[in-house]
């Protein structure tokens, strides 16, 4: 892959998972003081600080890593770095998805607890072994996922939901994507119109936005 020029910003990631840590400061001092002796060790100079108060790592659907990645995404930032692997993910294939997503894009991953940097040929190793891990889990949750539905069908289960989504609906999302909105910016507007999700929910997330992008894709790929 050709590297872009990248801006020398680090972002530091922190989150905490109740609104009573955010407030009381508890967790969040711990990894920032964690990040900031680290940037020293290593000279960085351009440091900044995103953050997600309340919210859990069960999902990548958090505002503060999702500007976080469009960031990474767009060169105007090199590095993320966040004390615990757990601040950032606790799904190990989310996690995978993190370092295939950095490494296509030119940016670089530090993880501090797990000695992942992909700045460095033994960070890079320990990533390489995550992602084994990842796969094995992935096929595994793939196997489980095969056996439940062939064991619906055969009970005479219909499988599916039928797509309630709007044609224009999906072309704006794709066409406001293509032309540089973050995934959070259009949820807002779509939720500003009170426009419908897919399943007809009233309220949208940048991981609904992105749900619908990645069908949109499969489906570009299907007729092709």
């Amino acid at each position: 892959m050709k590297k872009r020029n990248r801006s020398a910003v680090v972002i530091g990631y922190c989150r905490v998972s109740t609104e009573e840590q955010a407030l009381s400061g508890l967790g969040l001092a711990d990894q920032r003081a964690a990040i900031g002796a680290e940037a020293q060790r290593r000279g960085w100079d351009a440091v900044e600080y995103v953050t997600d108060d309340g919210y859990s790592a069960k999902s990548l659907a958090r505002p503060g890593i999702t500007d976080a990645l469009d960031r990474l995404r767009a060169g105007k930032a090199g590095v993320l770095v966040v004390s615990k692997l757990d601040r950032l993910s606790r799904s190990l294939l989310d996690f995978a998805g993190l370092m295939a997503q950095a490494e296509h894009e030119g940016w670089q991953l530090v993880v501090l607890d797990m000695a992942v940097d992909t700045t460095t040929p033994s960070g890079q190793l320990m990533a390489s072994v995550m992602a084994s891990f990842a796969e094995y889990e992935r096929r595994i949750i793939g196997q489980r996922t095969s056996a439940a539905m062939q064991q619906l069908k055969a009970q005479g289960v219909r499988l599916g939901r039928p797509r309630v989504m709007a044609q224009e609906v999906t072309e704006r999302i794709v066409k406001e994507r293509e032309g540089g909105r973050t995934l959070a910016a259009i949820a807002e507007g779509l939720n500003a119109e009170s426009v419908p999700t897919a399943r007809g929910g009233a309220k949208w997330y940048p991981s609904t936005v992105k749900a619908v992008l990645t069908s949109a894709s499969l489906d570009a790929v299907a007729v092709a």
